[in-house]
Formats: structure tokens, C-alpha cells, sequence
């Protein structure tokens, strides 16, 4: 039977998941500008998102622009928005049916368990699809982060930094994909008391009563 309890913790955690993918997806704070070499105290920080950069000022002024074409963005970072935006509407998806496939809801009647928990578990494996879109451009802008910063050809002022945003994209893609996977999980079918092993011998074997019949004729013949 499909477990309550795993269904409801699995929809929490992957809601909590898509909510904090939301925030990275919309913070400008993937990229940040790397302290290299002597340049300890700057007087301005530039950070880079998906959709806009922002320029910080020690003065506490922030001025933010966002990019004034997509086309004329690099292929990666194109990827990166169209991985998050999909992941984030698969989310929207799979909690439409995994509220509609919950045990706890009445949505679709209580007499059709079975067809509700066959709609929890895509729900939880579109929960994990999502987490693994979410976490492909993730790791993808890690890597390019890390391989600039050590490549000596790279100059000090075009070095950046891991943003506060990629750590939190890590944690939203854990919380879809274990959340995901407790909801497939605690979204077991009903049990059924037959027996689909033993169906073809229950039908072959002859019932008490026709068994009982067919020896009262024999005997008769005899």
C-alpha cells in the first residue's frame, strides 16, 4: 500500500527544492569576481547571473543591468537558462499530479487508489528529472569557474569566483531528487491477493465439487 507519510515528505522536500531553485534561477550571484594575486581591497564587485549582472559598490550602491540580447549570450549560458526554466516547470508538473495522486487528497476519489499512485510515482520521477536538469548547468558553470580560475592564460580581472547561488543550486537539486525518490518510493501500488505466479494452476486445477461429481460417474460406470 502506498505510504502516506513518504508520499508527504517526498512532496515537501521537492516543493522546498523548486522554491529555492526559483531564488537561484533569478539571483544574479553565479559569478563573482575573484580577489587574484595583491588586489585584497577593491572598490567595486561585479556579479553575474542568468538573466542580469550587478555591480556593487563599497558605498552600498548596487546597479544591476540585465543582458540586453540572449542571442548574443555563449552557448553555455544559453543551455543554462533554457536547463533551470524546464526544470522549473517540470516542478510545477509533477506537483500538479503528485498532489492529485497524493493519498491524503481527494482529488480523484478514494475508490481509485490504484490510478492515484500511478500518477505519485511519475510525479516523483519528474521530480527527479528536474533535479537532474537543475543540476547539469550547476556543475557545468562550477567546472568553467574553476577551470578559468587556474588557467594561467586567463587574465586576473576575467578570473571569478563559485557564486552564493551555485551552493544553494546544489541543495535545490538534492531536495528534488530525494524528494522525488521518496515520493516514487511511498507511491507502491495497492496489493492484490491474487497470486499472478500460481494464476495458471489455479485455472487448470478442477474444483472440490466438479472432482466430486466426476468420481460419483465413475463409480456409476464401474
Amino acid at each position: 500500500m502506498a505510504s502516506t507519510g513518504l508520499q508527504m515528505l517526498g512532496l515537501v522536500l521537492a516543493v522546498l527544492g523548486w522554491a529555492c531553485g526559483v531564488l537561484v534561477c533569478a539571483a544574479p550571484l553565479w559569478r563573482v569576481s575573484a580577489f587574484v594575486g595583491g588586489e585584497l581591497v577593491i572598490a567595486q564587485m561585479l556579479w553575474e547571473g542568468l538573466w542580469m549582472n550587478c555591480l556593487s559598490q563599497t558605498t552600498g550602491q548596487i546597479q544591476c543591468k540585465t543582458y540586453d540580447s540572449t542571442l548574443a549570450l555563449p552557448m553555455s549560458a544559453q543551455m543554462a537558462r533554457g536547463l533551470t526554466v524546464l526544470s522549473l516547470l517540470l516542478c510545477v508538473l509533477a506537483l500538479i499530479l503528485g498532489v492529485a495522486g497524493a493519498k491524503c487528497t481527494h482529488c480523484m476519489g478514494d475508490g481509485n487508489q490504484a490510478s492515484k499512485a500511478r500518477l505519485a510515482r511519475i510525479a516523483g520521477v519528474l521530480f527527479i528529472v528536474a533535479g537532474l536538469a537543475y543540476l547539469t548547468p550547476i556543475c557545468s558553470t562550477a567546472y568553467t569557474i574553476i577551470r578559468d580560475f587556474y588557467d594561467p592564460n586567463v587574465a586576473a580581472p576575467l578570473k571569478r569566483e563559485l557564486g552564493p547561488a551555485l551552493y544553494l543550486g546544489w541543495g535545490a537539486s538534492v531536495l528534488l531528487l530525494v524528494g522525488g525518490s521518496l515520493l516514487h518510493i511511498g507511491s507502491s501500488a495497492p496489493g492484490e491477493r491474487a497470486l499472478p505466479v500460481f494464476g495458471g494452476a489455479a485455472k487448470s486445477s478442477p474444483r472440490p465439487g466438479t472432482a466430486g461429481v466426476v468420481k460419483q460417474q465413475e463409480k456409476s460406470f464401474v
